[in-house]
This record gives structure tokens, C-alpha cells and sequence, in this order.
């Protein structure tokens, strides 16, 4: 196997590990809250400041990347999450628990930022291995919440966060003996940045991707936060059980996963706004039905809305990667992913008044509007001057 190939490789792992960790504690904090006497909402906001550091921190890690080394940054991410993982297992208090789920939020804005430069820097063909990438992150979403289950159950909770440390070690041992530091030199011409647009309408490129990072953030993080309990109102004629309802939400993000494969080969094949502009679409409309269905056709259009909202992550990262140049590359990835995170917190706020004032038909309606503007950063996005 090519080095190229080897580092591809560690980066879709750490992206894995860098979703999985991000959401062990959303499931175990159930289970570790009785242990401090402490409620559910008690406990949950000692997650914040890991969260908000998981994406402010991708500026640094970013810039790091750039001007050090993506390589031993990446092993940086593996020895760190792991260290903060085996801490989290061993904590005492509840002070101790979010110092230590702040770390993994530190750790955890490495990944995006240089893992995602390092990848469109050894890729052959930049929308498929995106694609790859995003399947390995969306398997570290859909089984994130399924395996905590399993462990918290038959092994404590203490146990969900040592398992995935000593496996984050393990990597990054391998990482270090298989990926030499002359990998933060090797650039693949096919993946380096070319004149797809003149400089004069470079900046209506620049303006869809702002556009369209903050829209698709919102309505991603949204529709995440909200899927199982929108399940949970709406499929209650199907099935009340909890591991059922936990089965279908699994399988709905897999069809994300097949997406955002099927969009990286797209962008390969076709120029960008070509894919852009029918997946924008797409998310509008099923958005604005699944706001008043329930039952089996909600779960069909649930499949859709997923399988658009993750192939757009794949269109905005296959975007950044084609349009800049290698040299700074992790700091534009790490003011995209800065954005993008920062506006998805803003999004749990907003579900929240949302579905207060109106359910989930009031919710989905306006997340649907506001995915109008999607629409609009792919119609402004100039047309390539040649096909991918």
C-alpha cells in the first residue's frame, strides 16, 4: 500500500473516532447522572464547553497544521483523545467530568480542520475519497449511541470511554510506526488547486460557501438533535420500544453514509454545481412534508432528508478542497468547520423555541425556509471552466 493510501487510511479512522468520541457521553450521561444524584439536565451542560471548544478550537489546530506538521498533529489527536478518554473513565466529580469532556472537545477540533487538509492533499480523486470519509464519520455517529448502549449496559459506563481510549491508543501507535513525517510534503497533483474560475468571480464562490456552510450547519444539526425524538412522536403507531426506535434511527443515517459515497463519485465525474444545485433542492421540499406525515412515509422521507443534508457536507468539503491551495488549506478547512460548527450550536437553541411554540410542524417548516438560502449559494456558485 502506498503511503498515500496508508494516511487516507488513519485519516477515515480518526474520523470515526473523532464523531464516536464526541458522543459517548450524550449516551452514557444517563447513566451518570444517578451516580453524582444528580438529573439528566442537571448533568448535560457540563458537555458545553467541550462542544464549544470542538469547533472554536479548529482556528488553532488549523493553523497549526499548516505551519507545523498535519502529520503529528493527527497523532497528537490519537494520544490526546485517548488520554482524555482514559480520564473521563476515571473521574470523581462532576467538576473533574467536564474539565476532562472539555480535553476530548480540544482533541476532537483537531480531526476536521488538518485531517480533512491531509486528505485532499494524498487523494487521487478528491469527491470519492471525501465521500469515503464521510461514510467513516457517519458510521461514528449512527454507532455511537449503539455501542455506549451495549457497554453501559453489561460493563458500566466507565467502561464506554476506556474501551475506545486504549483503541485510540492502539492507532496511534500504528500511525507513528506506519506514517513517516514526509507525508506533510506530498501534495497529489489531481487534488492540488487549479483555475476552475477566473479571479474575478472567485468571491461569488467564496459567498456560496459562506452561504451555504452556515444554511446546511443549521439545518444538519437540527434535523440531528431532532430525528429520535421526532421518531418518537411520530412513529408511536409503529412502535413504542426504545432499541426499535434506536434500530430505524441507526439506518436512516446509514443511507447518509451510502450519500455521501454516491456524491463524492458524482464530483468526479460532474462539475460541482451540477450535483450542488439538485441536492440543494432536494432538502426544501421533503423538509416542508415531513413536517405534517408520520409512520412509514415519514421514515422514507426521513432517508431522503439525510441522505441530502450529509451529501451536502461532502459538496461543501469537495468544494474548499478543489478551490485552495495546499499551503492553506487546513486554515481555510478550520474557518469552514469554525462556521459551520458555531452556527449548529446556535441550532439546538433554535429547535428548542422552535418546538416549543409550534412541535415539530412549526420546526421542520422553518428549518425548510431557512434551507432556501442552500438553494441560493448553489444558484450564485459560478460554473467551472472545466468538469471535475
Amino acid at each position: 500500500m502506498s503511503e498515500s493510501k496508508k494516511t487516507i487510511a488513519f485519516i477515515n479512522i480518526a474520523h470515526f473516532i473523532d464523531h464516536y468520541t464526541m458522543l459517548i457521553f450524550a449516551s452514557a450521561v444517563i447513566v451518570i447522572a444517578p451516580t453524582f444524584t444528580m438529573k439528566y439536565g442537571e448533568l448535560l451542560p457540563y458537555a458545553t464547553p467541550g462542544f464549544i471548544a470542538f469547533g472554536a478550537g479548529s482556528l488553532l489546530t488549523g493553523w497549526l497544521g499548516d505551519k507545523w506538521s498535519r502529520r503529528n498533529m493527527i497523532a497528537i489527536f490519537f494520544f490526546g483523545m485517548s488520554l482524555a478518554l482514559l480520564g473521563v473513565s476515571m473521574i470523581q466529580t462532576p467538576f473533574q467530568l467536564g474539565v476532562m469532556l472539555l480535553l476530548i472537545g480540544m482533541m476532537g477540533s483537531i480531526y476536521h480542520p488538518v485531517g480533512t487538509a491531509m486528505l485532499a492533499s494524498h487523494a487521487e480523486k478528491l469527491g470519492r475519497e471525501m465521500g469515503i470519509n464521510g461514510v467513516w464519520g457517519n458510521i461514528g455517529v449512527a454507532s455511537s449511541a449503539l455501542i455506549t448502549g451495549v457497554i453501559n449496559q453489561y460493563f458500566g459506563w466507565r467502561m464506554s470511554f476506556l474501551i475506545p481510549a486504549l483503541f485510540c491508543l492502539v492507532v496511534g501507535i500504528f500511525y507513528l510506526r506506519s506514517i513517516p513525517s514526509s507525508v506533510d510534503h506530498i501534495v497529489k497533483r489531481s487534488s492540488t488547486s487549479t483555475a476552475r474560475v477566473s479571479k474575478s468571480v472567485m468571491i461569488w464562490v467564496v459567498a456560496s460557501l459562506v452561504i451555504t456552510v452556515i444554511a446546511s450547519s443549521i439545518t444538519f444539526n437540527a434535523i440531528t438533535v431532532a430525528l429520535p425524538k421526532l421518531f418518537q412522536e411520530r412513529l408511536s403507531n409503529l412502535t413504542t420500544n426504545t432499541a426499535t426506535l434506536g434500530a430505524i434511527t441507526f439506518f436512516v443515517y446509514l443511507s447518509g453514509a451510502i450519500a455521501q459515497y454516491t456524491i463524492g463519485n458524482l464530483l468526479d465525474k460532474y462539475a460541482l454545481k451540477k450535483v450542488f444545485l439538485p441536492l440543494a433542492i432536494v432538502i426544501v421540499p421533503t423538509l416542508y412534508l415531513a413536517s405534517s406525515i408520520s409512520d412509514y412515509w415519514l421514515i422514507i422521507l426521513a432517508i431522503f432528508i439525510i441522505a441530502a443534508i450529509f451529501g451536502q457536507v461532502t459538496v461543501n468539503d469537495t468544494m474548499l478542497g478543489k478551490y485552495t491551495a495546499d499551503e492553506w488549506r487546513g486554515r481555510a478547512y478550520a474557518a469552514r468547520y469554525f462556521l459551520g460548527f458555531t452556527a449548529a450550536g446556535l441550532s439546538v437553541g433554535l429547535v428548542s423555541i422552535l418546538y416549543n411554540q409550534g412541535g415539530f410542524d412549526l420546526m421542520l417548516k422553518a428549518i425548510a425556509g431557512l434551507s432556501l438560502l442552500t438553494i441560493i449559494g448553489a444558484i450564485i456558485f459560478p460554473k467551472e471552466n472545466s468538469s471535475s
